[in-house]
């Protein structure tokens, strides 16, 4: 009697303890990411589903564009400034901007979901991905700080007419004696953006939407610019367009862009890499 009853109880508990084995295995085996071949026509897509998210969600977008906005008067007053720090800042407020527009793509997800946007979810959606965006702002900010290095170095060896005043910075910077300064400097300056772009373009929406590690998501968001090397470059020429064109309204053009921009980058990466396959396994297991 006491035999049996322990061998039913060891046969019952079977299949559970497979059932556990089962959903290990899928855990830590999931699919390879699939990337999408995305074409040059997109990223005017992706901005046009951007302004129907700003349409859906005109407060969230107000209070994201006054942040935007609040940085570009920041750069501007450097620059008139303390000109030699431009470049620095600037790459500064480049890897701040994607941080801010992470609310945007909260924004955006819930849209997606059916569920109603909210300011006070858009503001902490990074809480439970403090481990991935922590290791992934180090890495940024360890670029924006080369990058800053680097601008100085070829401000000091490069610019050939002294510092310039606060009235006359563009006038010293395109001065003929100055071209070479400009070359290097836009050359340095390129190779950082891009550098800045490439890991970042869909790096943060993913670790957002599937939270994955920084190094997963990075080395996504880099293949993702590899296998649509033309399509990736309109759409950081139409970020840098939109977002030079902003600027020279004392930046309130970005109280429109920058939530534009934002909520467009959701759609790039959604369109860029392909959705999670539902698991057949554990879903034959439920049932």
């Amino acid at each position: 009697m006491t035999t049996t009853s322990s061998h039913s109880a060891t046969s019952s508990s079977e299949p559970s303890d497979a059932a556990t084995v089962a959903a290990s295995q899928t855990r830590t085996t999931a699919p390879p990411i699939a990337l999408r071949r995305l074409g040059p026509a997109d990223p005017f897509r992706w901005l046009a589903k951007g302004l129907r998210d700003v349409r859906a969600a005109p407060g969230i977008s107000v209070f994201y564009g006054v942040c935007f906005w609040c940085m570009a008067l920041l750069l501007g007053w450097v620059f008139r400034t303390r000109p030699e720090y431009t470049m620095s800042l600037a790459s500064g407020c480049l890897l701040l901007g994607p941080f801010l527009a992470m609310g945007l793509y909260d924004t955006s997800r819930r849209r997606e979901a059916g569920l109603r946007p909210e300011l006070s979810s858009s503001l902490t959606c990074w809480d439970s991905h403090m481990g991935s965006m922590g290791m992934l702002v180090l890495v940024l900010v360890v670029l924006e700080l080369l990058w800053g290095r680097a601008s100085l170095v070829v401000f000091a060896v490069f610019f050939n007419t002294g510092m310039p005043s606060t009235t006359g910075v563009l006038q010293a910077v395109f001065n003929p004696q100055n071209w070479s300064f400009v070359a290097v400097y836009a050359l340095v300056g390129g190779v950082f953006a891009a550098l800045v772009f490439s890991t970042s373009v869909v790096s943060i929406p993913m670790i957002l939407d599937r939270d994955t590690d920084a190094l997963t998501a990075g080395i996504t968001s880099m293949r993702v610019v590899l296998e649509n090397p033309l399509t990736m470059l309109v759409w950081g020429a139409l970020i840098t367009a939109l977002v030079a064109v902003s600027l020279w309204f004392w930046g309130a053009g970005l109280l429109l862009a920058g939530p534009v921009l934002g909520f467009a980058s959701w759609h790039a990466y959604r369109a860029a890499v392909e959705p999670v396959p539902p698991v057949e396994g554990l879903a034959a297991t439920s049932v």
